[in-house]
């Protein structure tokens, strides 16, 4: 009884971690939701004494010379922040123009802090744009991984210094002992510096496996001092629009680093909210909260939105042809038009929740005065009606903007065009009609960006999008309830029709926008099922074979088992074969055929996967891809590295081959026999191939495979010449060779002996093969993938690496990894890296599981093998 009750709870454990990875982003975004909720609940009853008229008068009270400040520590904030990524350059030990490095860190930091999640986040422009500069998936994931360590320790280092200088002054404030307060503030410190000093030398830490390689006093010195520059600079931007206090700086930077972190942790959007509500906690006994309130309002839009409009405006700068041909700014401005849909989708969300945002707080009394006089109410009713339903149009549309969707650019183009006159119909609002025309004009410059062929409306909203548009109108209803606090809520409110009621004008946008959106969620989260494609005709199967035996890609042969999908660029040119299982949709490989194709074939793939509510995935694809997958928001985990032999310098009767020549030799001794059977003629000998292939499989007790691998199908072998070897006229073993008509690349399949063969035949087998195919003039030999191998275990190695390195290093009990990587290192092969590019870690991790069932056979065959 015991034991069976362990398998059930066993097998109810693994199914609560599969549902768990399955639905990770949906239940970390429903928790992000609801800690935000609590959080706008609490600022509701914070201010509770404060009115909007009182806030609005803080901020009419700023001095235009504070703004004028608060933007020269933005732009410092912003200096820093582009040194963090030349640091981690430097760190990782790769160059790169400072021009391109600068754009790629100011836009990353432009879009990563205002909106902050997912696929429009710093790290996802960063893998895009460093990709095409040259840099490696595991040298861009260090790169992140350095920059966000260093601000995370930054940060601490900072508010601990700041907390042990003004430690009675914070405590003063938010009630907490200060004795505590230092000892806490002490223990940082300490531990900060116990770091530094271990790795003063560049010390690398060994830890079960793992290797981690400290940065140096220089560098560790060096990135201190740039993120305190950012931490101060930032905070400065903030106090510099508070009013008049006695909180002194030092005070004031403890706390504020306190209300980033709390931001950061929050993992809602940009630290919305949360970190308003620390700031408002800890200084709500020295500055009043209206005041407060409204610097803090100046302070989001000088140091997250002025920085977005900047990069726009800068964006549009580049396409200016006198500027862009200059010498060193024309590398950065082609990387700025790559980055254009990624900046362009953030301005649009963020417009989106301006437009929304604006449908709920009052127009002021002298415009509406103005309009009164011109307009009838059922104009202006409309108008700021419909603005707040366009805001959600442009959020939705944003997604379509950052994957390059045409639809999503003409509708994106025709909202904003009706949202700029809307500005003056619902109130004569110059501000919200000049950013909107700005974002008029970047999709005007950038229209040849959004070429990607794709209906908008048939893909659903992620995890992400839904939690962004769920947190904006949780915004915007606390704002309703902040801005009417006063008013008497009843159901007559809601059929109040007049100039002077605004209110109810407020609440029926509110309540438009809550039914659209709950709308969109629910048909993205209950879509149809996910619809399968078929398999290839035998005219599509014609065509994929045609293709591949005029391109260079020996492994593209696969596509003869006729078990893996089609998918043909328009021009019939290329393909990728695919494979189903579960939510994966799993490319095998590069695309085949011309090579120009590929960017916009990957494109269609991902778009035919989303759309059939999949996860795409590329299985084993080459570095050539990588700027293809960045593009489609797909990242690049290390599976292993490729092995390939030039044959040109192979040569048995060399001392490299020696090892081989002897296993050559012996076979010779021992009366085998060597030739190719054309594909013409391997009808004669199927049957003796069929021998033994059973009784290879009986000897090792396996089963055929799928997917990435031939299986012996009577078609798929007739289809290749067939290297065979013999004993006494009886074959002993053979192999399936793949090659095309290039000559470029070949290699094999299926090599299969039979039991009772001399020991040493496959050795044969595989020196005679090199030796005819360098005879026939292909130029090399493709040994296939070492999995694991070459994955990094030191330094700032991304956890997927640091695993697999550890696996290839302690793994010998499941699979033979080492000594698969000690066998093709034999033959002094030129190693190249091979990728699985997906969505995000737990992506990664899902479509291997699936990618495992499809070589196998689906669970059963996995379990039974």
């Amino acid at each position: 009884m015991s034991d069976k009750t362990g398998v059930v709870s066993e097998d109810t454990s693994s199914r609560l971690v599969v549902l768990f990875l399955t639905y990770r982003l949906y239940i970390l975004g429903a928790a992000s939701l609801f800690v935000f909720a609590l959080v706008a609940f609490a600022l509701y009853h914070l201010t509770a004494e404060v009115r909007y008229d009182e806030v609005l008068a803080a901020l009419s009270a700023t001095s235009w010379s504070a703004i004028a400040l608060a933007a020269l520590f933005t732009g410092l904030s912003f200096f820093a922040l582009i040194l963090y990524d030349v640091n981690a350059l430097d760190h990782v030990g790769r160059k790169a123009p400072f021009p391109s490095v600068a754009v790629t860190a100011f836009m990353a930091y432009a879009v990563g802090n205002t909106v902050g999640f997912g696929p429009l986040s710093g790290g996802a422009i960063r893998f895009r744009a460093y990709s095409r500069l040259g840099l490696t998936p595991g040298e861009i994931a260090r790169i992140i991984a350095f920059v966000t360590l260093s601000f995370g320790l930054g940060l601490l280092g900072v508010s601990a210094l700041a907390t042990l200088a003004v430690a009675p002054r914070v405590a003063g404030i938010i009630g907490v002992d200060a004795l505590w307060l230092r000892v806490i503030a002490g223990a940082v410190v300490a531990g900060l510096a116990a770091v530094f000093y271990v790795g003063r030398n560049g010390r690398v830490l060994t830890m079960k496996g793992f290797r981690l390689r400290l940065p140096d006093s220089g560098t560790a010195s060096r990135q201190f001092l740039v993120s305190a520059l950012d931490i101060a600079a930032a905070a400065s931007v903030l106090y510099v629009l508070l009013p008049e206090t006695h909180v002194g700086w030092p005070t004031f930077l403890a706390i504020y680093a306190v209300a980033i972190g709390f931001g950061v942790l929050s993992h809602v959007p940009a630290g919305l909210g949360v970190f308003e509500a620390v700031i408002m906690a800890g200084l709500s006994n020295a500055i009043g909260i209206d005041q407060l309130l409204g610097s803090l309002v100046l302070y989001r839009l000088i140091y997250y939105v002025l920085p977005l409009l900047l990069a726009t405006l800068l964006l549009l700068l580049t396409e200016m042809r006198q500027l862009a041909l200059r010498p060193g700014v024309a590398e950065a401005a082609q990387l700025a038009g790559k980055l254009a849909p990624a900046l362009i989708a953030t301005l649009s969300l963020l417009l989106g929740a301006m437009l929304i945002f604006s449908s709920v707080v009052p127009t002021p009394d002298t415009d509406l005065d103005l309009l009164s006089g011109y307009l009838p109410l059922p104009i202006v009713e409309g108008a700021h009606f419909l603005s707040s339903l366009i805001g959600l149009l442009l959020i939705v549309a944003a997604r379509g903007l950052g994957q390059r969707l045409d639809g999503a650019w003409w509708v994106a183009l025709a909202g904003a065009a009706i949202a700029f006159a809307f500005a003056f119909l619902k109130a004569i609002a110059v501000f919200e009609a000049a950013l909107l025309a700005l974002f008029i004009v970047a999709l005007l410059a950038n229209a040849r960006a959004f070429d990607r062929h794709s209906s908008l409306l048939r893909q659903a909203l992620g995890p992400s999008w839904l939690m962004a548009i769920a947190v904006i109108i949780v915004t915007a209803t606390f704002i309703l309830l902040f801005v009417y606090r006063d008013t008497n809520y009843a159901h007559d409110l809601w059929w109040q029709f007049e100039f002077s009621e605004e209110a109810p004008r407020g609440l029926r946008a509110l309540l438009g926008l809550a039914i659209a959106a709950s709308t969109l969620a629910l048909s993205s989260l209950l879509r149809p099922a996910h619809y399968r494609t078929e398999g290839p005709t035998p005219e599509e199967l014609k065509q994929a074979v045609a293709v591949t035996m005029q391109q260079d890609v020996a492994d593209a042969n696969l596509v003869r088992m006729g078990d893996k999908r089609l998918m043909f660029s328009p021009s019939g040119r290329s393909y990728i074969m695919y494979g189903i299982h579960g939510r994966s949709w799993i490319a095998l490989a590069d695309p085949i055929g011309a090579e120009e194709e590929f960017p916009e074939l990957v494109w269609q793939f991902v778009g035919a996967a989303r759309a059939g509510g999949g996860r795409a995935a590329f299985y084993q694809i080459s570095p050539a891809l990588l700027g293809a997958c960045a593009d489609v928001g797909l990242r690049a985990f290390k599976l292993g590295e490729l092995a390939t032999i030039d044959l040109a310098e192979f040569e048995l009767k060399g001392s490299r081959f020696a090892n081989l020549r002897q296993s050559y030799n012996r076979g010779l001794r021992d009366g085998l026999t060597f030739s190719v059977v054309p594909p013409g003629e391997v009808a004669s000998i199927l049957d003796d191939l069929r021998t033994v292939s059973d009784g290879w499989l009986d000897h090792h007790n396996a089963k055929e495979k799928t997917f990435s691998l031939g299986a012996f199908a009577d078609d798929y072998v007739l289809s290749q010449p067939v290297a065979v070897v013999r004993l006494a006229e009886r074959i002993v073993a053979f192999a399936t060779l793949m090659v095309t008509d290039t000559k470029a690349e070949a290699t094999v399949d299926l090599m299969r002996f039979a039991p009772d063969a001399p020991k040493g035949t496959m050795d044969f087998l595989f020196a005679s093969i090199l030796d005819y195919l360098r005879n026939e003039k292909y130029a090399r030999f493709n040994l296939g993938m070492a999995p694991l191998s070459g994955m990094a275990r030191r330094e700032a190695a991304p956890v997927w690496d640091r695993v697999g390195g550890a696996l290839f290093e302690h793994g010998e009990r499941f699979y033979n990894f080492k000594g698969l990587r000690a066998f093709k290192s034999k033959f002094h092969p030129r190693w190249e890296p091979r990728y699985l590019a997906v969505s995000n870690g737990t992506g990664a991790v899902l479509a291997l599981m699936d990618v495992t069932f499809l070589i196998g056979g689906g669970v059963k065959g996995v379990i039974s093998k």
